[in-house]
């Protein structure tokens, strides 16, 4: 058996299933006949990058070494002097796959024979086996970027799905990893709803429609899995808030990008999607510090940033297994707490800020899970959980407001659409497949076991996701 993975990066579960009813991708509506189509829960921080760790490694986002699209370096052994960030939007891309973690190995590194086209993550391909990986892709895709260029990400688009196709029918490989980011890119510019995110729909129609013909015409369909999964939602935003201007203009000494250099050591601000951010306090501390120790000089900042219109939830960390979480208007405050398998959500003060309808004991990832299917943030409790105990992770994490997000400047495409928070709309994401699930699917983390089992390979110990083959 052989398994291929379409990312149509940023396509929402209703936009994907509306397009399929009305004829719009009729190669993905055979798979959908023919399979299934499910709505899963992403990872939190919902961003490209983080939210590809679950495709390849099974592992959320802080459990892999990526805990944002941006994140700071406090114990120094990453990154460099002088700044001691990381950045994965331009050339520090090229970091990510050492920013992984050591003890898990990618599909790439288990498939005998594997390909990946436009993936962030390639760790186990040689550069022959990955398209868009080379000096001439990256020139044409910065241009193309900071140009704000989208009919020219269509192209890209386009060009990448032929040419991946093409090479699945000459190598066979037993896995490839096939990212289109068109999806993504127009909805950031026009909106999700746009006709330009139609017309990058079709693009991944097309290449499955290419890969299914080239294998019905030697005979490998039957042993095929395809299938074709998002990182993340959509959703509109109207107003944007400088979190780092802010905190700046708060008297604080701020870092954060594009300028790392020459500014203060108070705080470090680092957005993702750009609905979240961690931010990073007290950077001389060569240890990370946790809530308790933190909120003498702390708790009036946690305060001013949670009376803002664009700050929805912020999360505190106060230990590798607690993690204290405070909503807006009014919503109150409640713990998280882990201990092995098991999830407590206990609110403080009458609060309830996740709105679970009161405390919860969950006694497994997917009992947490099904708890906070009925809220506005599905799989919250192990999400937040997860990313407050990374060590790469912030002393604040914050979610943003709809129709809000947290960077006013430096973007080539001003964003009329974002993701990465907690909400429904950017946790939420579709997963097609072409043959039917043993069990139902929960989360984007079930792909890679589920992958592994299709190729009849063992399964590891220590993944964040189940098999629904």
């Amino acid at each position: 058996m052989s398994v291929v993975v379409l990312v149509a990066d940023g396509a929402r579960p209703d936009s994907l299933a509306e397009a399929l009813d009305d004829g719009t991708l009729p190669a993905l509506q055979r798979l959908r006949a023919e399979g299934g189509l499910y709505t899963v829960s992403s990872v939190f921080p919902s961003v490209t990058g983080p939210a590809y760790t679950p495709f390849l490694l099974g592992l959320f986002p802080g459990t892999a070494g990526l805990p944002g699209i941006r994140w700071w370096d406090r114990a120094r052994t990453a990154t460099r002097w002088p700044d001691f960030a990381r950045s994965y939007v331009g050339i520090q891309a090229r970091h990510a796959d050492a920013d992984l973690t050591p003890h898990h190995r990618t599909l790439f590194e288990h498939a005998p024979r594997a390909f990946g086209s436009l993936t962030p993550l390639g760790r186990g391909l040689r550069p022959s086996e990955r398209v868009g990986f080379n000096a001439a892709f990256g020139l044409r895709a910065a241009w193309t970027h900071f140009r704000g260029d989208v009919r020219g990400w269509l192209a890209i688009d386009r060009a990448a799905g032929a040419k991946a196709a093409a090479r699945i029918r000459r190598d066979r490989p037993d896995f490839a990893f096939i990212v289109h980011p068109g999806i993504d890119k127009t909805s950031h510019a026009v909106g999700h709803t746009h006709d330009a995110v139609r017309d990058s729909m079709r693009i991944v129609d097309d290449t499955a429609a290419l890969i299914r013909g080239d294998a019905e015409r030697d005979g490998r369909w039957g042993d095929m899995h395809l299938w074709v999964v998002s990182d993340h939602g959509h959703s509109p935003v109207t107003a944007h808030e400088d979190l780092a201007g802010l905190l700046a203009s708060w008297g604080l000494g701020v870092l954060a990008h594009p300028w790392v250099t020459g500014r203060g050591r108070d705080c470090a601000v680092m957005v993702s999607g750009n609905a979240m951010s961690h931010v990073y306090l007290e950077l001389r501390r060569a240890t990370r510090p946790y809530w308790p120790d933190l909120a003498a000089r702390w708790d009036s900042v946690a305060k001013r940033l949670l009376a803002r219109d664009s700050v929805d939830l912020l999360a505190l960390p106060h230990g590798p297994d607690a993690v204290e979480v405070r909503a807006r208007d009014g919503r109150g405050r409640a713990m998280i707490t882990r201990d092995g398998a098991r999830f407590t959500y206990a609110p403080l003060d009458g609060g309830d800020p996740l709105g679970l309808g009161g405390r919860v004991e969950a006694a497994s990832p997917d009992a947490a899970h099904d708890a906070c299917a009925g809220s506005d943030y599905p799989d919250a409790l192990v999400q937040l959980a997860q990313l407050a105990a990374a060590s790469r992770s912030g002393e604040m994490l914050l979610s943003a407001t709809r129709g809000w997000d947290f960077r006013a400047r430096y973007e080539p495409i001003p964003h009329v659409s974002s993701h990465g928070a907690l909400h429904r709309e950017h946790m939420e994401v579709p997963l097609l497949l072409n043959r039917p699930a043993a069990r139902g699917p929960r989360r984007t983390t079930d792909v890679m076991p589920s992958a592994l089992a299709a190729m009849g390979m063992e399964i590891p110990p220590g993944l964040d996701g189940e098999t629904f083959v």
